[in-house]
């Protein structure tokens, strides 16, 4: 049975490419670059905003100055959804790059038409008029990545496909998978799924053992041996760090996934309830037995709009009374706003060492009497303005010689900036709406 090796190279915009050269010595057929969330999108907005030419990530030509030696000599295939809100200009980017390093040889494929923006009549109700979006994308599947593979692409760059899609796409190309093969495509989604997150698959925030996790500081990206019935094998690169074992590979499994029964993705629904996961050892999982339904026929849709500036100020205090310190401190704050008659749209209040991870699930000491060490208070503010916001700043910044004591000790610059805050909406769009207007564009470069 015919097997094609797949391998996870990004897992976020600012991941690390140095695991990528012990991804290559495994000789993967395709390299995965998954570098899109939902605030990514929102930061490449704030990009373009600047500049036209932006909306992509821009550490795209990091990685691709590790790939492009394997891909000029037609060992493995990059496939990457780093185009962002403008896949048009990556692909500029490339081009210019590869004129000026002298690369050639090589074919360019840029996956079009997950922008929505210039189709108000199909975005969802209740949306935000089209005119008061920074972006709108849809969340496309692998189907416009197989046709750019079959077009002979070498590298292949799209705007907002699905996370686990980039991984779909090879495996459909290559083994021939039918749309509406839908046990196959369910497990080629499992293997997407899988090796999304780079570093999450080979023991990254694992909630295990982590401390058993060998050689963190030289971690390992993950690669998967996929057959043509779908049957996988989970592994990493031998000479790296990291560990591949049935916790770290069910961890992930269930990670970001709202029902297990029902994984809703533009390509199929996925049951992974029917799974098996077979612990091979030396840092091998067997993941097979995937189902798969037929999806729905809608796309998720993504959208920003702007919504004020906001600001920080983190605050140390220390042993006696540190969390009372810091509510008070926060209270203090608030109140010299209010008395400037300075309009906050809202308030987030966040300690350290008491509830900055757990929330409201954290019960509240009385009257902040815990016995801490220190704590530190994050104090952000959103307003309409941006000068309004900056205000705001200038009433926390004189709480270093009036705050309660020992007096204020910053745990971030010292005098906050604001910044634009975008607002997110999402929605259902209809696919067959949406398919007609996406298109692969091919160049030589």
């Amino acid at each position: 049975m015919s097997t094609v090796r797949i391998a996870g190279g990004q897992g976020f915009y600012g991941d690390a490419p140095g695991p990528l050269a012990d991804v290559l010595a495994e000789e993967p057929a395709y390299v995965c670059l998954e570098a899109l969330a939902e605030l990514t999108l929102s930061v490449l907005a704030k990009d373009r905003a600047r500049d036209e030419s932006l909306g992509y990530t821009r550490d795209l030509p990091l990685y691709l100055l590790e790939l492009m030696p394997a891909v000029l000599a037609g060992r493995t295939k990059v496939i990457t959804n780093a185009g962002g809100i403008n896949p048009v200009a990556a692909a500029r980017m490339v081009s210019q790059a590869a004129d000026r390093f002298g690369f050639s040889g090589f074919t360019v494929a840029t996956v079009l038409g997950d922008d929505l923006r210039g189709r108000p009549e199909i975005l969802p109700a209740g949306f935000p008029d089209a005119d008061a979006l920074l972006f709108a994308n849809a969340y496309l599947g692998a189907r416009p990545v197989v046709a750019a593979l079959e077009a002979g692409a070498d590298l292949v760059i799209t705007g907002r496909v699905a996370d686990a899609a980039l991984f779909l796409a090879p495996l459909v190309h290559e083994h021939g998978w039918s749309w509406d093969d839908w046990d196959r495509l369910a497990a080629g989604t499992v293997v997407g799924h899988l090796l999304e997150c780079s570093g999450q698959v080979t023991g990254g925030n694992h909630a295990g053992r982590w401390w058993d996790v060998p050689d963190p500081w030289r971690f390992a990206f993950p690669l998967a041996d996929v057959a043509s019935d779908g049957t996988a094998e989970i592994f990493k690169p031998a000479d790296a760090g990291g560990r591949v074992d049935f916790d770290t590979v069910r961890q992930q499994l269930l990670y970001e996934v709202h029902d297990p029964a029902a994984y809703l993705t533009p390509d199929v629904v996925v049951d992974m309830t029917t799974l098996t996961l077979a612990d091979l050892g030396a840092d091998r999982v067997r993941v097979s037995g995937a189902s798969g339904a037929p999806r729905t026929g809608s796309y998720k849709v993504v959208g920003a709009t702007a919504d004020g500036y906001a600001a920080e100020a983190s605050i140390a205090f220390g042993w006696p009374d540190a969390e009372a310190k810091a509510r008070a401190a926060a209270d203090i704050a608030r109140k010299r706003v209010a008395v400037a008659g300075l309009a906050v749209d809202d308030w987030h209040v966040e300690l350290f060492g008491v509830n900055a991870l757990h929330g409201p699930a954290v019960p509240l000491h009385p009257a902040g009497q815990s016995d801490l060490a220190e704590v530190v208070l994050r104090l952000a503010w959103r307003c309409a303005d941006s000068d309004t916001c900056a205000q705001v700043a200038r009433h926390i910044v004189p709480l270093g010689l009036s705050a309660p004591p020992p007096g204020l000790t910053p745990a971030n610059r010292a005098r906050p900036r604001p910044s634009t805050q975008l607002a997110l909406h999402t929605g259902l769009v209809d696919a067959a709406a949406v398919d007609p207007d996406v298109g692969v564009h091919v160049e030589e470069v």
